[in-house]
């Protein structure tokens, strides 16, 4: 089965590490991949408060676009946790709400596109848990993370409100995962906490308490990495260190990885060729560790 790849624009830009270690996890997976063609922005959450509808259309051309290239096995591959969730929250509006559906069918048709709902919306998380199976990545996983202690962190958006592959409060996949690699994994209850999200830069003082919470729970526990799905997550995590620290008093200093650079570590990928040089704060003091 070929997957239909959609980056999203973190994924190309601020989010480069992500694509850069996902995809070198895939092609050592033998998982194939296609990028959908012309695909464009999901919007974002933030599009949602602007214009309901048009966001749905926005969302929805990349789903027709899948089944214009994939047919009606579509399988859209969508790694950033907000593409994922705008993506299917598109999908379940179009499918329930009758008025959503015509005005959405009726915009894309003026595009000359056809969207039938054949599409299938899916995290890497579910894709590697369960078309590619534990089985498969502990054997591909020639160098384990052994020694690595993880605190796996999801987000809000990859499982809520749609917990199609995972549970909404307590969330596995990626522990599951990582642990096949090799990975110790740290039992922590805050594995689904906001992250604050665009807060950070809107209202810094709460965006920064909301990832102090996170990083300070992470270490207590005894983590020595914090992995992620989510671009904004990782750059809110790691890039406000300094300015959390110096706010609440505490060294938080801990690497926040994407957990694809995890895996490929676990696979024999090279630093480069995970983007590790990209993380402000390096992950070789927790892999020694």
């Amino acid at each position: 089965m070929k997957y239909l790849y959609y980056p999203g624009c973190s994924l190309k830009s601020t989010g480069k590490a992500y694509e850069e270690s996902l995809l070198t996890v895939l092609k050592r997976l033998d998982v194939a991949v296609q990028e959908i063609d012309d695909w464009n922005c999901c919007g974002a959450t933030s599009y949602m408060a602007v214009d309901e509808v048009k966001a749905f259309a926005l969302a929805a051309r990349n789903l027709a676009l899948a089944e214009e290239q994939g047919g009606e096995e579509a399988q859209v591959m969508a790694p950033c946790a907000a593409c994922y969730l705008v993506l299917s929250k598109a999908q379940h509006n179009i499918a329930e709400s009758p008025e959503i559906n015509r005005r959405v069918i009726s915009a894309l048709r003026e595009a000359q596109l056809n969207y039938n709902g054949h599409a299938k919306v899916r995290h890497p998380l579910d894709i590697l848990l369960n078309d590619v199976g534990l089985e498969q990545l502990e054997h591909h996983a020639s160098k384990p993370l052994s020694g690595m202690k993880v605190a796996c962190y999801y987000g809000c958006q990859i499982v809520r409100p749609y917990a199609t592959f995972d549970d909404q409060a307590n969330p596995t996949s990626m522990d599951r995962i990582l642990q096949a690699m090799g990975a110790e994994i740290v039992d922590w209850p805050l594995k689904t906490h906001c992250c604050g999200g665009t807060m950070t830069g809107t209202i810094e003082d709460v965006g920064l308490c909301l990832n102090f919470d996170l990083l300070h729970e992470a270490k207590k526990r005894g983590a020595t990495v914090l992995a992620t799905a989510c671009p904004l997550c990782q750059f809110n995590l790691e890039c406000y260190q300094t300015k959390i620290a110096k706010q609440h008093h505490e060294n938080v200093s801990l690497p926040v990885a994407y957990f694809t650079q995890l895996m490929g570590l676990a696979l024999g990928a090279s630093e480069q060729e995970l983007g590790l040089k990209r993380l402000f704060v390096p992950l070789k003091a927790s892999v020694a560790a």
